[in-house]
């Protein structure tokens, strides 16, 4: 990562014109974002660029984490009890028709939508103050500082309006195997069925998402993958939901820096791929391809939702305090988490690959987000110091504890400031920060993320990688393999408060389907310098533990 530099002072703004009669916008709560970190104000936007945003609508209030149910509703059942109202969309339409902006389609059951014109009609309806950004790279980018408006008679129909600002609000969490302290050979798919003792079977008739902000799809390596271990080559469908699904052709032909770019996301992309597809060679797998902004995990949550997966794999976060997300946006964000709860989707987002400091630089411990999310199923990291056994697996920790340009990194975990712990969630994790609210603990599990990393195959060559990031979706083939094996009533369900729930036998199902990683802690030097600690059973480093998967499919069907 290019070292970060102060922004300097941003140019002066044009103020808002109001009404000195009666006011025809209204402030929209939670729409704040300071100014754009290490970059630049260097001019306002072309009146004439053509610019999309998501609008999110008002609907019947959702469940909460304590109050989901034990199943799940299928998505006309979702639609009709928490999607946006008919008469709303059509009063958007009508209004923003007035400002000449372009309804282009909309949701009822995510509560969206799409809508579309000039910056200058943009401007006229929602006044963001939009402008031209410069970052330390020389990069530009559009983006807005402060808060936006909507016309009045859209107060209280819309809640957000995500796709003003293109910065980044995903990174990725993989890190790269230091082959210098790796003993052990990368892990194949059939290491990783021995290791976490999966059930049998292929994840027949599963569809199973996998998040990507960046990097393209390169099918000859997939095929070199599958074949060198034996397995066949799933159906995949790389799918472009407002960025390129790129090939590795249409890369080599995009501008220097920008094809370095996609070439490194790639490496993200074929991990998350070729792990999945590994251990589930029968399913359908789906890659949704979005841009690293707001507007693209809005846009990436409400594709999903439609097509409904059994499990969504995210390997992509930052910390859920970073004040680039505005409140607006990651209130968005969490509803359709929430969404995909309620509709048995198992959202497996890595924790973080920079311990307890989630690359924050200050004195207190941070989580990261969607990870923190209490709709979503945590995924931590641990290691291995012996041949393909749990008892040997230990919290993924390496000097310093965060990433740098010479290796490093540590699972993330600790405890939200923003969620807070929900009933179900009955765990004694104190926060390390004075003063902070009783939140929601992560991670919920873990799997392998450091030494011996994952087997990986990208422009033809053994890459072996790791990361929070690969063990997600190690969980989430999982849940595919185990929801084919289910009986019909038992199938698509929200597993993480299921882990928490308490068996005929007086267990937990996290105690009796995980293995319990009891040593080690995710500390990041020299900030915050201090971390969690693994323990006996549930901890903030590693949840439960590391997946026993016959266990997990045997235990399910008894809650």
């Amino acid at each position: 990562m290019a070292a970060k530099t102060r922004a300097r002072k941003s140019p002066p703004r044009r103020q808002k014109k109001r009404s000195s009669k009666t006011a025809v916008h209204v402030l929209v709560p939670g729409s704040k974002r300071p100014r754009v970190k290490f970059a630049e104000r260097v001019r306002d936007v072309d009146p004439s660029e053509h610019v999309e945003v998501t609008l999110t609508l008002k609907g019947p209030k959702l469940p909460g984490p304590n109050d989901l149910p034990d199943g799940s509703l299928t998505p006309s059942e979702f639609e009709k009890q928490y999607g946006a109202s008919r008469s709303d969309v059509d009063t958007v339409a009508r209004v923003l028709k007035k400002y000449g902006l372009t309804v282009n389609q909309g949701s009822l059951a995510t509560r969206s939508v799409q809508v579309s014109g000039t910056a200058k009609q943009m401007e006229s309806a929602f006044r963001p103050q939009l402008g031209i950004y410069r970052d330390a790279q020389g990069s530009e980018f559009r983006d807005r500082e402060g808060t936006y408006e909507v016309p009045k008679e859209l107060a209280g129909i819309v809640t957000g309006v995500i796709g003003f600002g293109q910065r980044a609000v995903a990174r990725r969490r993989a890190a790269a195997a230091a082959k210098d302290v790796v003993s052990l050979q990368p892990l194949a798919p059939a290491d990783i069925e021995k290791l976490y003792s999966f059930p049998p079977g292929s994840a027949n008739q599963q569809t199973i998402a996998i998040a990507e902000f960046g990097g393209g799809y390169f099918a000859d390596d997939l095929a070199a993958y599958c074949l060198k271990h034996g397995r066949r080559v799933p159906t995949l469908n790389a799918i472009s939901v407002n960025a390129p699904a790129y090939t590795l052709q249409q890369i080599l032909q995009l501008p220097d820096n920008e094809r370095k770019n996609q070439l490194d996301a790639s490496v993200e992309v074929m991990m998350d791929v070729e792990v999945i597809s590994g251990l589930c060679p029968d399913s359908t797998i789906n890659v949704y391809f979005a841009t690293f902004d707001q507007k693209g995990w809005v846009d990436l949550l409400n594709r999903t939702i439609g097509d409904r997966p059994v499990v969504l794999s995210v390997s992509w976060g930052m910390p859920e305090d970073d004040p680039q997300w505005s409140k607006a946006a990651r209130d968005a964000i969490n509803e359709r988490l929430n969404a995909a709860a309620l509709l048995g989707i198992t959202v497996c987002v890595a924790s973080g690959d920079d311990g307890s400091g989630d690359e924050e630089v200050d004195k207190r411990a941070h989580v990261d987000f969607p990870a923190s999310s209490p709709f979503v199923l945590g995924v931590g990291g641990t290691m291995l110091n012996a041949p393909l056994s749990p008892a040997s697996e230990v919290v993924w920790w390496e000097a310093p504890g965060r990433r740098t340009a010479q290796g490093g990194g540590s699972t993330g975990g600790g405890v939200s400031v923003f969620y807070a712990r929900p009933n179900w969630q009955n765990v004694k994790v104190k926060s390390l920060n004075t003063g902070s609210i009783d939140g929601r603990v992560v991670p919920d599990v873990a799997a392998v993320a450091g030494q011996p990393f994952y087997d990986v195959i990208v422009l033809g060559r053994d890459s072996p990688n790791g990361g929070t990031s690969a063990a997600a979706p190690v969980w989430a083939a999982l849940i595919a393999r185990v929801n084919a094996n289910l009986a019909s009533g038992k199938r698509q369900r929200f597993l993480t408060p299921l882990l928490y729930k308490i068996t005929p036998s007086g267990q937990t199902i996290g105690t009796m389907a995980c293995n319990d990683i009891t040593q080690g802690n995710n500390t990041s030097r020299p900030h915050p310098g201090k971390g969690y600690t693994a323990g006996p059973g549930f901890d903030a480093v590693s949840g439960w533990g590391t997946p026993n998967g016959t266990a997990l499919q045997s235990t399910l069907p008894t809650v």
